[in-house]
Order: structure tokens, then sequence, then C-alpha cells
């Protein structure tokens, strides 16, 4: 009775306890220097990595979602993966001085962090979190996803125990033991939390964002992918195919849609049917509808499913190699749950006459949950591709490769995060793949400049007399424009290199493997020299 009864009480009070024990941490976390700070996030980084297999099958044994193989890569991905884009960045101190200008950029912390983890990808983000944050000097309190509770719980364990063997302070990372929405709630509104970073549903973010604190949330993704008539449709497919099959959908950037050029539909269907593809006949498809919602939005029973246990649920037989299911949609919104996220290997199918109707239908399918988050683009036509980049309302759009591993950076150049703004589209304060960068406030100090000096008024200035749309005469200095980031996909060209017809997650891990060894030459920057290299 004490604990069946209070468990709304015993969560509150956990929330509280360790929001308090995070901050005394944070008053010794934040003094330490660069060096320290990078000493012990590395330590993190290789233990995360070390125990990258036990957690996964510890999340799938828990959680009864995903495979352990892709979810294996992710903590990979987490860890080494996140940590070649980050061992170099600074964090601390100053991070920067113009003297022409005499001003000095410094970074603070912003002290403790509520770090909402979800079931979908548990250990994977618990670790990612934890790296930012203590990258970032910021001591964390993470409220898991109770379905996934002990998972993550071990997950922060094994960072916080590598960090303070490393010389961080205890405490610097907690996870709660007695979860329920009221502590969740509690944590993100106690007076020692000062950022919430949510990964959830959009009632949680929603939560976040109304709790009166900084908060970066993340929305839904109900991802279509376009597949142009210029595509190169084998290749299409076997991104398609490669994305669902990666931990069983769970990533909230895979495709939940195919909106298909009709002149290449037969040959994408026939491409997709030689990869494993299951296309649902008529009497099929009500049946798989009737399984997918529940209550208005997505059956839990079905996210990260494989498509041979969805199709049993719903009552018909796939073989059990089958990898996705792919049924033609009738329409959108309510009565048509393909239309809507799934977070399983099932696919929406719908046939347009061109790209034009291709993008008015995307747009339609991100309206019913996605806005802000991701699109698949496979095309080779660069006319449509500028048109797809510049019309649709979100933030990543990933061209000829994978979206679930695109859009997190695994398959392409962006920045390896577990946690993808939505920016103003979607509701979130970013659009950014979100890193340690967005967990440090930037001071800056600022010195009197020559006009001041020499007596100069707002008067004596010319320069204000000038239309705000010319650039000659600005009192400020002129950035130069900057050159374009040309980090290298941490799969290198994922599709030219994949191996087979589509990739298995260990063939995955090879290749992330493989590329960060080229990329890092003698080894991953700030870890032991005789670590293992690869992610």
């Amino acid at each position: 009775m004490a604990e069946n009864g209070h468990k709304d009480l015993l969560s509150i009070a956990d929330a509280r306890d360790r929001a308090a024990r995070a901050r005394r941490a944070f008053l010794r976390l934040q003094h330490m220097d660069q060096e320290a700070i990078d000493r012990a996030a590395a330590a993190v980084v290789e233990a995360g990595h070390a125990a990258s297999a036990r957690l996964a099958a510890l999340a799938v044994e828990e959680t009864r979602m995903g495979r352990v193989e892709s979810k294996t890569v992710k903590n990979r991905f987490a860890t080494r993966g996140l940590w070649q884009a980050i061992a170099g960045m600074r964090t601390c101190g100053v991070l920067s001085e113009d003297k022409e200008r005499g001003v000095m950029e410094i970074a603070a912390p912003f002290g403790v962090v509520a770090a909402i983890i979800p079931v979908t990808n548990p250990t994977s983000t618990a670790l990612y979190k934890a790296i930012c944050c203590l990258k970032s000097r910021n001591a964390m309190v993470a409220s898991p996803h109770p379905r996934a509770k002990q998972c993550i719980a071990e997950a922060i364990r094994v960072a916080h125990d590598a960090a303070v063997a490393a010389g961080a302070p205890e405490d610097w990372a907690l996870c709660m033991e007695h979860v329920a929405l009221e502590g969740t709630q509690a944590l993100m509104h106690d007076r020692e939390v000062n950022l919430i970073l949510a990964t959830g549903g959009s009632g949680l973010v929603r939560a976040a964002y109304s709790s009166g604190k900084p908060a970066f949330g993340v929305g839904p993704g109900n991802v279509p992918v376009y597949v142009d008539r210029s595509a190169d449709i084998a290749e299409t497919a076997r991104a398609i195919v490669t994305s669902q099959t990666f931990d069983n959908s769970t990533i909230c950037s895979s495709e939940q849609a195919i909106v298909c050029d009709r002149p290449v539909e037969e040959a994408l269907l026939r491409e997709l049917v030689a990869r494993g593809v299951h296309l649902l006949s008529a009497e099929e498809t009500p049946l798989l509808e009737r399984i997918l919602a529940r209550d208005g939005g997505t059956n839990p029973d079905v996210v990260g499913q494989s498509a041979a246990r969805i199709a049993a649920m719903a009552g018909f037989r796939v073989p059990e190699a089958t990898t996705v299911l792919v049924a033609r949609a009738a329409g959108l919104g309510p009565g048509h749950p393909l239309s809507y996220e799934k977070l399983a290997p099932v696919l929406a199918f719908y046939a347009v006459d061109g790209h034009e109707a291709g993008c008015r239908l995307c747009i339609d399918i991100l309206a019913l949950g996605g806005r802000g988050h991701t699109l698949g683009l496979h095309c080779c036509d660069e006319a449509i591709i500028r048109a797809f980049a510049l019309e649709k309302p979100v933030n990543r759009i990933i061209l000829n490769a994978p979206t679930s591993l695109g859009a997190v950076g695994a398959a392409s150049g962006l920045f390896p995060s577990m946690t993808l703004g939505c920016g103003s589209f979607g509701g979130n304060i970013t659009s950014d793949n979100v890193g340690p960068q967005h967990l440090i406030n930037v001071k800056r100090l600022a010195r009197a400049n020559a006009a001041w000096r020499k007596g100069d008024t707002l008067s004596d200035w010319p320069q204000l007399a000038t239309p705000a749309s010319s650039v000659a005469g600005s009192p400020w200095p002129q950035p130069e424009k900057a050159a374009a980031l040309e980090r290298p996909s941490l799969l290198g060209d994922p599709l030219a290199r994949m191996p087979g017809e589509h990739h298995s997650p260990a063939e995955l891990e090879a290749i992330i493997r493989a590329a960060l060894e080229r990329r890092a030459g003698n080894g991953p920057r700030g870890l032991s020299a005789g670590a293992e290299r690869g992610g």
C-alpha cells in the first residue's frame, strides 16, 4: 500500500531530492576547466561505448521494442560518434576574443538540466544527454519513461561512475527511481532546475515549455519521403528498407509515408518487394489500420515491433523475414491511421502526378504531426531539390539517404544528435540538432570602442544615418561569409559504400567504425592512446 498507494508522492519527493543533490554537484562542476571536463567526458564516452551491447540488450528486454544490434549501433553513435564532433569544442572559460572589436565571449553553464528520456531510444538518448551535459559543465537529473526506467538508470549509472572516476563530482548525473507523471512535472518545476531537455511526445514537450523554465523540446516526426521520377529507384528502395529495418523504425526521423511520382510507381514497388517488403492486399489493409491507432494516437503495442509480428497482431501472416509492410493509403487525417506517425516498419503509400502534387501532399502529411522535423527526398533534378528545400516546413531535408540515419547525422553531414529540434514550424525554440553548444550561456565582455574613447556622441556617427539595408558605412565590422561546414558523413557516402542490397545493423556499425577511423587518424581526440578506434 505504502509504495503503490503513494506513487505520485514518492515520485515528487524523488524529484526534489535528486534536483537538490544535482545542484550541490553543479556547484563543484561549474569550476572545472576545459581539460578536466574533457577528461571526464571522454571517460563517459569510453564507458558508454564499452557497455553499448549490454545496454542495448537491457533496453530490448525491458521495452520489448527494436533490435539489439541496432540499439548497440545507436549507443555507439551516441558516444564515440558524438565525441568525434565535440571533442575539440570549447565549452569552458573564454570561447573567443575579437581584439579589434574589443569583445570577449565566455561560456557559462545553465546549472541543473532536467533530461526527459523516451522509451524508443532509451539508453542512446541517456548516454547522449549525459555527455552533452557534462561537456557543457551542467549537472543532470533524468526522468525516464516508465517502460524503460531500468535500462535508462543503468545507462546513467555507467556514465556517472566513469566521470566520477575521472574527476567529476558525485551526483553530477542522477536518474529518478520512482517514476510518475507527477514526479516528472515536479522535476521540471523544481527551483533547482535551470533547463529542460525534453525528448518525448508532444504532450510532454508542451509541459516542458509551460513549466516557466528555459526548455529544448522536440516534436514528433511524421516523415514523408518523396520519390521523384528522376530518382535512382534501386538506391531509393535500398535506403528506405535500411531506414525502416534499423531498430524497427523507432527513430523519430524514420520514414512514415512514401509519396511516389506515378511514372516510377511500379518500378519502386518492384524494388521494394525484391528487398523483402510485403505489399498489403485490399483485404489486409483495413486489418492493419485497426491496430495502428489507439485512443486517438499511435498504438504503443505496435511501436518498434517487426513487420512479421505486426502482421500477426493484425490477423494475417507474412514471412518472418519480411522487412517492411507497405499499404496504399486511401486518405489523410482522422479515419486514416496510416497517414500518422507509426514508429514501426509500416509505410503508407501514395502515388501522385508530378513533384508539385508531391510537394503539396508532403506538406499535408507533415501537418498531421511532423511539421518542422524531417522530410526525405529521392531526386536527381536540382531544380526540384531546390524547390523542396525552399518550400517545405521542415528543418532537415534528407536527400538520397535513409531519413532515420540522415537526420541524426549518421548518414549525413548534420551534427550527430539524438534530440532534433523542430523550430517554429513545430513549436520548438530551436531548429538545430541539439548538442552541448546549446547547453551553455555565452557571456560577452565588451570594451569601450574607439568612438566612445575619443568623445564622439551619437550625433557624430554619420554611419547611423545609413539605411539599415546598406552594409556600406555600418559602424560594426561585417563578418566574413562563413565557409560551408565540411564535416564528412559518419558513414562516408552511405548509399555508395553500404554493402549488399541493404545493410544490417552489424554492417552499419562496421561502416561507422571505418569512417571514424578515417576521420580520426590516430584515434578519437580526447580518448586514451590505447583506446579502440571506431564507433
